[in-house]
């Protein structure tokens, strides 16, 4: 955190923009307290992707699920220690590398 004139300011590493260009210089964002903590930083103008990024099943899910967050920011929770234990015991056996290929039937 830093101060800039008047205002307070958040500092973001370089690198987190060359990887997020969404997020350029003078891009108006929306910023939203989900709990102690925690905040939430979105672009406020809406990000057009190009038609073969599209997908509208993803779409019409991403949507809904912002909705639910502003709706009931209450719900947004952090992971808790059992959550994780949980989900490191559903990959336990499971060995994957960086260098695995994912073949062309596999969609994500």
């Amino acid at each position: 955190m830093t101060t800039t004139g008047k205002s307070e300011a958040m500092r973001l590493e370089k690198a987190f923009f060359r990887a997020h260009p969404e997020f350029r210089q003078k891009t108006r964002l929306r910023a939203q307290a989900l709990g102690e903590g925690h905040v939430l930083v979105s672009v406020a103008e809406p990000v057009i992707p190009t038609s073969d990024e599209v997908d509208p099943v993803v779409s019409a899910y991403l949507a809904f699920l912002e909705n639910d967050m502003v709706a009931h920011p209450e719900r947004i929770s952090p992971f808790s220690s059992a959550d994780l234990a949980a989900a490191h015991e559903l990959v336990r056996d499971v060995e994957v590398s960086d260098d695995d290929v994912l073949s062309d039937d596999v969609t994500i």
